[in-house]
Protein backbone atom coordinates (compact mmCIF):
# COMPACT_ATOMS: atom_id res chain seq x y z
CA UNK A 1 0.00 0.00 0.00
CA UNK A 2 2.66 2.59 0.66
CA UNK A 3 4.23 1.76 -2.94
CA UNK A 4 0.95 2.25 -4.53
CA UNK A 5 -0.09 5.78 -2.75
CA UNK A 6 3.94 6.91 -1.67
CA UNK A 7 5.20 9.38 -4.25
CA UNK A 8 8.38 7.55 -6.50
CA UNK A 9 11.97 8.64 -5.39
CA UNK A 10 15.02 9.27 -7.89
CA UNK A 11 17.34 6.80 -6.68
CA UNK A 12 20.82 8.49 -6.31
CA UNK A 13 18.53 12.13 -5.18
CA UNK A 14 19.83 12.68 -1.95
CA UNK A 15 22.85 11.14 -0.43
CA UNK A 16 21.94 8.50 2.43
CA UNK A 17 24.43 10.06 5.31
CA UNK A 18 21.93 13.16 5.13
CA UNK A 19 18.81 12.37 5.70
CA UNK A 20 15.53 14.19 5.50
CA UNK A 21 14.16 15.67 9.18
CA UNK A 22 11.13 13.70 9.54
CA UNK A 23 7.19 14.64 10.78
CA UNK A 24 4.40 11.73 11.80
CA UNK A 25 1.10 12.79 10.95
CA UNK A 26 -2.13 10.68 12.25
CA UNK A 27 -5.09 10.84 11.40
CA UNK A 28 -8.01 10.39 14.01
CA UNK A 29 -11.74 10.19 13.41
CA UNK A 30 -14.35 8.02 13.20
CA UNK A 31 -15.54 5.51 10.17
CA UNK A 32 -16.28 7.15 7.38
CA UNK A 33 -15.22 10.80 8.30
CA UNK A 34 -12.83 10.40 5.15
CA UNK A 35 -9.55 10.07 6.92
CA UNK A 36 -8.51 7.26 3.89
CA UNK A 37 -10.16 9.80 1.14
CA UNK A 38 -7.89 12.59 2.36
CA UNK A 39 -4.98 10.76 2.40
CA UNK A 40 -5.08 9.33 -1.14
CA UNK A 41 -6.04 12.88 -1.73
CA UNK A 42 -3.55 14.76 -0.48
CA UNK A 43 0.13 11.50 -2.07
CA UNK A 44 -1.74 11.27 -5.09
CA UNK A 45 -3.99 14.19 -6.12
CA UNK A 46 -7.06 11.65 -6.22
CA UNK A 47 -10.34 11.24 -4.90
CA UNK A 48 -11.15 6.91 -4.22
CA UNK A 49 -14.45 7.21 -2.42
CA UNK A 50 -14.30 3.04 -1.80
CA UNK A 51 -11.85 1.90 0.56
CA UNK A 52 -11.23 -1.09 3.28
CA UNK A 53 -12.76 0.70 6.15
CA UNK A 54 -11.05 -1.99 8.41
CA UNK A 55 -7.07 -1.41 6.61
CA UNK A 56 -4.48 0.74 8.91
CA UNK A 57 -1.25 1.71 6.97
CA UNK A 58 1.57 4.09 7.18
CA UNK A 59 2.46 6.10 4.21
CA UNK A 60 5.54 8.69 3.47
CA UNK A 61 5.82 11.33 1.41
CA UNK A 62 9.03 13.52 0.38
CA UNK A 63 7.56 17.32 0.47
CA UNK A 64 8.70 20.86 0.53
CA UNK A 65 7.15 22.90 2.98
CA UNK A 66 8.10 26.56 2.58
CA UNK A 67 11.45 25.30 0.78
CA UNK A 68 12.77 22.78 3.64
CA UNK A 69 12.04 19.56 2.51
CA UNK A 70 10.70 16.95 5.13
CA UNK A 71 9.76 13.56 4.62
CA UNK A 72 5.93 13.28 5.86
CA UNK A 73 4.83 10.23 7.42
CA UNK A 74 1.08 9.50 7.23
CA UNK A 75 -0.75 7.20 9.51
CA UNK A 76 -4.29 6.48 8.26
CA UNK A 77 -5.94 4.73 11.52
CA UNK A 78 -8.52 2.81 11.95
CA UNK A 79 -10.21 2.32 15.21
CA UNK A 80 -13.22 0.36 15.01
CA UNK A 81 -15.08 1.56 18.39
CA UNK A 82 -13.55 5.31 18.97
CA UNK A 83 -10.34 5.78 20.79
CA UNK A 84 -9.18 2.63 21.78
CA UNK A 85 -5.98 0.85 22.25
CA UNK A 86 -4.38 4.05 20.99
CA UNK A 87 -0.99 3.98 22.34
CA UNK A 88 0.69 2.66 18.76
CA UNK A 89 0.07 6.58 17.95
CA UNK A 90 0.26 8.51 20.57
CA UNK A 91 3.85 7.32 21.19
CA UNK A 92 4.21 8.01 17.32
CA UNK A 93 3.11 11.07 16.02
CA UNK A 94 4.36 14.38 15.91
CA UNK A 95 1.06 15.87 15.12
CA UNK A 96 -2.80 14.59 15.17
CA UNK A 97 -5.88 15.83 12.43
CA UNK A 98 -8.59 14.84 13.92
CA UNK A 99 -11.69 14.68 11.01
CA UNK A 100 -15.08 14.26 11.33
CA UNK A 101 -17.66 14.84 8.17
CA UNK A 102 -19.60 18.10 8.16
CA UNK A 103 -23.09 15.77 6.85
CA UNK A 104 -22.44 13.51 10.12
CA UNK A 105 -23.22 14.78 13.35
CA UNK A 106 -22.13 11.26 15.05
CA UNK A 107 -18.86 11.76 13.45
CA UNK A 108 -18.69 15.21 14.87
CA UNK A 109 -19.37 13.93 18.25
CA UNK A 110 -17.05 10.67 17.96
CA UNK A 111 -14.09 13.05 17.47
CA UNK A 112 -14.24 15.60 20.70
CA UNK A 113 -13.61 12.46 22.18
CA UNK A 114 -10.52 12.00 20.12
CA UNK A 115 -9.77 15.34 21.74
CA UNK A 116 -10.07 14.37 25.13
CA UNK A 117 -7.89 11.48 24.83
CA UNK A 118 -5.32 14.12 22.98
CA UNK A 119 -5.49 16.39 25.89
CA UNK A 120 -4.92 13.57 28.28
CA UNK A 121 -2.19 12.65 26.70
CA UNK A 122 -0.91 15.58 26.21
CA UNK A 123 -0.79 16.68 30.51
CA UNK A 124 1.54 13.88 30.85
CA UNK A 125 3.94 14.66 28.26
CA UNK A 126 6.87 17.10 28.71
CA UNK A 127 5.87 19.12 24.96
CA UNK A 128 2.40 19.32 23.70
CA UNK A 129 1.97 17.71 19.69
CA UNK A 130 0.12 20.23 17.37
CA UNK A 131 -3.64 18.86 16.81
CA UNK A 132 -5.53 20.21 14.25
CA UNK A 133 -9.43 19.48 13.64
CA UNK A 134 -10.67 19.35 10.12
CA UNK A 135 -14.06 19.05 8.85
CA UNK A 136 -14.35 17.03 5.66
CA UNK A 137 -16.54 16.59 3.05
CA UNK A 138 -17.23 20.42 2.52
CA UNK A 139 -18.97 19.39 -1.14
CA UNK A 140 -21.69 18.12 0.96
CA UNK A 141 -22.29 21.80 1.65
CA UNK A 142 -26.40 20.99 1.34
CA UNK A 143 -26.81 18.10 3.69
CA UNK A 144 -24.47 20.25 6.40
CA UNK A 145 -25.37 18.86 9.83
CA UNK A 146 -22.27 20.15 11.61
CA UNK A 147 -21.68 24.54 11.12
CA UNK A 148 -18.35 26.51 10.67
CA UNK A 149 -19.57 27.76 14.03
CA UNK A 150 -19.44 24.73 15.75
CA UNK A 151 -15.91 23.36 15.21
CA UNK A 152 -14.43 26.51 15.77
CA UNK A 153 -15.73 26.70 18.76
CA UNK A 154 -14.81 22.88 19.92
CA UNK A 155 -11.32 24.06 18.36
CA UNK A 156 -10.60 26.94 20.24
CA UNK A 157 -11.95 24.88 23.56
CA UNK A 158 -9.35 22.65 22.94
CA UNK A 159 -6.47 25.24 21.99
CA UNK A 160 -6.50 23.77 18.31
CA UNK A 161 -6.28 24.68 15.22
CA UNK A 162 -9.49 24.24 12.53
CA UNK A 163 -9.67 23.55 8.86
CA UNK A 164 -12.65 22.64 6.59
CA UNK A 165 -11.88 20.89 3.57
CA UNK A 166 -13.22 18.90 0.73
CA UNK A 167 -11.30 15.28 0.06
CA UNK A 168 -13.63 15.49 -3.39
CA UNK A 169 -12.69 18.59 -4.79
CA UNK A 170 -9.92 20.62 -3.41
CA UNK A 171 -6.49 19.41 -3.56
CA UNK A 172 -4.98 22.46 -2.70
CA UNK A 173 -6.45 23.13 0.67
CA UNK A 174 -5.85 19.24 1.42
CA UNK A 175 -1.82 19.85 0.86
CA UNK A 176 -2.62 23.59 2.87
CA UNK A 177 -3.50 21.56 6.01
CA UNK A 178 -0.62 18.85 6.23
CA UNK A 179 1.82 21.19 5.42
CA UNK A 180 0.17 23.65 8.22
CA UNK A 181 1.01 20.24 10.47
CA UNK A 182 4.44 20.26 9.61
CA UNK A 183 4.67 23.96 10.48
CA UNK A 184 3.30 23.39 13.79
CA UNK A 185 5.92 21.23 14.50
CA UNK A 186 8.22 23.09 13.55
CA UNK A 187 7.23 25.80 15.71
CA UNK A 188 6.90 23.55 18.28
CA UNK A 189 10.04 22.53 18.24
CA UNK A 190 11.43 25.85 18.32
CA UNK A 191 9.80 26.71 21.18
CA UNK A 192 11.27 23.73 23.14
CA UNK A 193 14.86 24.58 22.07
CA UNK A 194 16.86 25.86 25.51
CA UNK A 195 17.22 30.06 24.66
CA UNK A 196 20.68 31.05 24.54
CA UNK A 197 22.00 33.88 26.27
CA UNK A 198 21.65 37.32 24.44
CA UNK A 199 25.03 39.19 24.47
CA UNK A 200 25.12 43.22 24.49
CA UNK A 201 28.41 45.31 24.08
CA UNK A 202 30.03 48.07 26.10
CA UNK A 203 32.10 50.17 24.42
CA UNK A 204 35.68 51.47 26.33
CA UNK A 205 37.27 54.50 25.58
CA UNK A 206 40.17 54.02 22.88
CA UNK A 207 43.87 54.70 24.41
CA UNK A 208 45.89 57.53 22.52
CA UNK A 209 47.98 55.08 20.99
CA UNK A 210 48.28 51.57 20.01
CA UNK A 211 49.50 49.40 23.02
CA UNK A 212 49.82 45.88 23.89
CA UNK A 213 46.97 44.92 25.50
CA UNK A 214 47.14 41.62 27.73
CA UNK A 215 44.36 40.03 28.56
CA UNK A 216 43.95 38.47 32.06
CA UNK A 217 42.96 34.11 32.57
CA UNK A 218 38.92 34.21 32.48
CA UNK A 219 37.20 30.88 32.41
CA UNK A 220 39.40 28.84 32.53
CA UNK A 221 40.98 30.60 29.12
CA UNK A 222 44.33 31.12 28.00
CA UNK A 223 46.14 34.60 28.40
CA UNK A 224 46.94 36.32 25.34
CA UNK A 225 48.85 39.36 24.13
CA UNK A 226 47.67 41.70 21.22
CA UNK A 227 47.91 45.27 20.11
CA UNK A 228 44.65 47.11 19.51
CA UNK A 229 43.23 50.88 19.98
CA UNK A 230 39.92 49.75 21.36
CA UNK A 231 38.25 47.03 22.76
CA UNK A 232 34.60 45.47 23.11
CA UNK A 233 33.66 44.19 26.34
CA UNK A 234 30.73 42.07 25.62
CA UNK A 235 28.57 41.07 28.62
CA UNK A 236 25.47 39.04 29.07
CA UNK A 237 22.28 41.21 29.82
CA UNK A 238 21.85 40.75 33.32
CA UNK A 239 18.29 39.90 34.80
CA UNK A 240 15.19 41.35 35.14
CA UNK A 241 15.40 42.05 38.72
CA UNK A 242 19.59 43.45 38.32
CA UNK A 243 18.54 45.84 35.14
CA UNK A 244 18.68 49.45 35.61
CA UNK A 245 16.09 51.59 33.80
CA UNK A 246 16.82 54.95 32.75
CA UNK A 247 14.93 57.37 31.19
CA UNK A 248 17.05 59.72 28.46
CA UNK A 249 14.70 62.91 26.90
CA UNK A 250 16.53 64.91 24.22
CA UNK A 251 16.52 68.66 24.56
CA UNK A 252 14.79 71.06 23.18
CA UNK A 253 17.94 72.55 21.36
CA UNK A 254 18.11 69.66 19.42
CA UNK A 255 14.18 69.44 17.77
CA UNK A 256 11.99 72.31 18.28
CA UNK A 257 9.07 69.21 18.12
CA UNK A 258 8.43 67.63 21.33
CA UNK A 259 11.49 65.42 22.94
CA UNK A 260 11.01 61.45 22.44
CA UNK A 261 11.70 59.48 25.35
CA UNK A 262 13.56 56.10 25.10
CA UNK A 263 13.89 53.58 27.86
CA UNK A 264 17.57 52.15 27.97
CA UNK A 265 19.71 49.67 29.98
CA UNK A 266 21.99 52.28 32.16
CA UNK A 267 25.24 51.76 31.19
CA UNK A 268 24.92 49.77 28.28
CA UNK A 269 24.59 50.29 24.25
CA UNK A 270 22.35 47.93 22.46
CA UNK A 271 23.77 46.97 18.56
Amino acid sequence: MSSMFGKPRASGERPTQSPLPECNVAILGCRGAGKSALTVKFLTKRFISEYDPNLEDTYSSEELVDQQPVLLKVMDTADQDGPRNCERYLCWASAFLVVYSIDDRKSFEGCQRYLEVLALHARGCQHRCPVLLLGNKLDMEEYRQVPSAEGMSLASRFGCLFHEVSACQDFARVQHVFHEAVREVRRQAEWNLPMRPLFISEERPCPPVATPVVLPTHHSLATCTFNTLSTVNYKEIPSVAQAKLVTVKSSRAQSKRKAPTLTLLKGFKIF
